[in-house]
């Protein structure tokens, strides 16, 4: 399955290339006892401060929006999405860490895991979540997406769940409305308060 993956820039090929590489040494016989690769999907939350433009929406919106009062997001440039319709699986930080906890402790079913919500959410969605985090009224406009993106911009991501599912995990993924006004509110907003 890793090698009908097609990467659409270096960042997801260096992964792919780990993959194929990790698939490898377990089927030699030279993996540890338990391991586990994860797939990680658009991951937001506390402690992204120092990723810079790689921060998640959430935290580019709510400073965004704090200084300017509104947001600005890619507008579509395909026929089949509207402006800010363009999907993601959003995923909060403290489902990413139980995930990695639980495989922690779980220990058998070695291999490739996706971690996401298991759910696409659009960008307006995302924005709309962090504008009422915020309790102010909805300012969202549209910029073009970047010349030099648009060829492999992603309209669609999903974390597929089912294996991870599979070997007994069997909680529920923090929706994203909850995630956004938890993070904004018990972590961003305090934080600019400082």
């Amino acid at each position: 399955m890793v090698d009908l993956l097609k990467p659409l820039n270096p960042y997801g090929d260096s992964k792919q290339q780990f993959d194929r590489w990790a698939l490898a040494e377990a089927e030699a016989g030279r993996a540890p006892y338990f391991w586990a690769g994860l797939k990680f999907f658009n991951v937001y939350g506390p402690g992204e401060y120092h990723k810079g433009r790689m921060a998640s929406v959430v935290f580019h919106a709510f400073h965004q929006i704090q200084k300017t009062g509104g947001m600005k997001l890619f507008r579509s440039h395909r026929d089949d999405y509207a402006d800010g319709e363009q999907l993601r699986d959003f995923v909060y930080v403290r489902d990413v860490v139980d995930v990695c906890y639980w495989l922690m402790h779980h220990r058998k079913d070695s291999g490739l895991y996706n971690l996401g919500s298991g759910k696409a959410r659009s960008f307006l969605d995302l924005t709309r979540a962090t504008f009422d985090a915020l309790q102010v009224p909805h300012d969202i406009g549209f910029i073009d997406t970047p010349e030099d993106i648009r060829d492999t911009y992603q309209y669609f991501t999903e974390a597929d769940l089912s294996k991870l599912r599979r070997i007994g995990y069997d909680r529920d993924m923090t929706p994203l409305e909850t995630g956004v006004t938890e993070y904004v509110q018990q972590f961003l907003l305090t934080e600019a308060v400082l």
